[in-house]
């Protein structure tokens, strides 16, 4: 049998692996960065407070379930927050060329259509186009089948051309 994490180096091994893909993962279900650092953080003191029960093998199973618990707690006062930080705000500067406004725009609406996508395509599309994994990885990090994934990603890049054409 493995032995559990609660060792100093092998728990920092841990966090040094998964803190990144972690953070990102609960980033892209949240859209908020701030709110997956302070997720991400907590998974990682609930699993050192349970860390005579975690291996080493199992400490990144056991730091996705936590994270996702812990995102589905906040997800009623986390869909308040975006909708306040997806509110346009002034920031008007005369230095700024024509190109850079309108870059700002462009910018601001693509943020905002991969923001309204529906939270399962929303993830599946970042974490393809951000984190650059492939579908059977995706497939893996979700415990679904890689048929779902290219599903949730054809539905999200169909969404994501029809708001283009709008454009």
């Amino acid at each position: 049998m493995s032995e559990n994490i609660c060792e100093e180096n092998q728990y920092k091994a841990v966090y040094n692996q998964y803190v990144t893909p972690l953070r990102n993962f609960i980033y892209y279900k949240c859209g908020d960065l701030k709110l997956a650092e302070d997720l991400g953080q907590d998974a990682f003191i609930k699993m050192w407070e349970n860390c005579t029960n975690v291996t080493k093998e199992k400490a990144k199973s056991y730091l996705y379930t936590v994270a996702n618990n812990l995102f589905l707690n906040k997800v009623k006062h986390q869909k308040v927050v975006l909708k306040f930080e997806q509110k346009p705000h002034s920031e008007a500067d005369i230095k700024d060329p024509a190109y850079l406004l309108e870059e700002k725009e462009f910018k601001k609406k693509l943020e905002k259509a991969i923001s309204d996508l529906p939270e399962k395509q929303r993830e599946v599309f970042l974490l393809n186009r951000i984190d650059k994994l492939k579908y059977k990885e995706i497939a893996s990090l979700l415990s679904i089948s890689v048929k779902a994934v290219e599903k949730r990603m054809h539905n999200a890049l169909a969404t994501l051309r029809k708001v283009h054409q709008k454009v």
